[in-house]
């Protein structure tokens, strides 16, 4: 069964984008790099070469991995997404029990970022917020008890 990953149509763009540039930049710099290897003699014992063909190989596998993606891709148009409430794509800002403000954007796989906010969306913590509309409260078990957020307000990119 097939497993689809959800992300934005600039995420889309985004993993497109790179690999086009491991397609049509890193990877000939490493087939240079093969080559004047290969052209210092003997390559059972030249390591650079060797060292070069399993960057090569790394590569190819980051490539491979990033065109699987894509093809498992589901793109969400968040503009067809109700506004008024937490859904795929949008930016909240909550406020915790101790009054401090925090802001997450939900995101698809291979988009998270947890040093900047943002968070898979199907994550215990995304999928708690999924549905939550300003002013709600969300409650989310976690290994030190039970974390209590309100909704202070809901965004999304355009």
């Amino acid at each position: 069964m097939t497993e689809f990953v959800s992300m934005t149509r600039d995420g889309y763009n985004r993993i497109k984008a790179e690999i086009e540039r491991l397609e049509t930049v890193e990877m000939p710099l490493i087939a240079e790099k093969i080559a004047d290897a290969r052209a210092e003699g003997d390559l059972k014992e030249n390591a650079e070469y060797h060292a070069q063909r399993e960057n090569q190989g790394m590569l190819q596998a980051k490539i491979n991995a990033l065109k699987s993606k894509l093809s498992r891709a589901h793109i969400v148009d968040t503009s067809a997404l109700p506004k008024d409430q937490v859904a795929f794509g949008a930016t909240v800002k909550l406020k915790d029990s101790w009054g401090d403000e925090e802001v997450y954007t939900l995101v698809g796989a291979g988009d998270e970022d947890y040093e900047n906010g943002k968070i898979l969306s199907s994550s215990p913590f995304g999928v708690a917020l999924m549905g939550k509309k300003v002013g709600e409260t969300v409650e989310i078990q976690a290994p030190r008890g039970t974390l209590k957020y309100e909704v202070l307000s809901i965004a999304f990119e355009e």
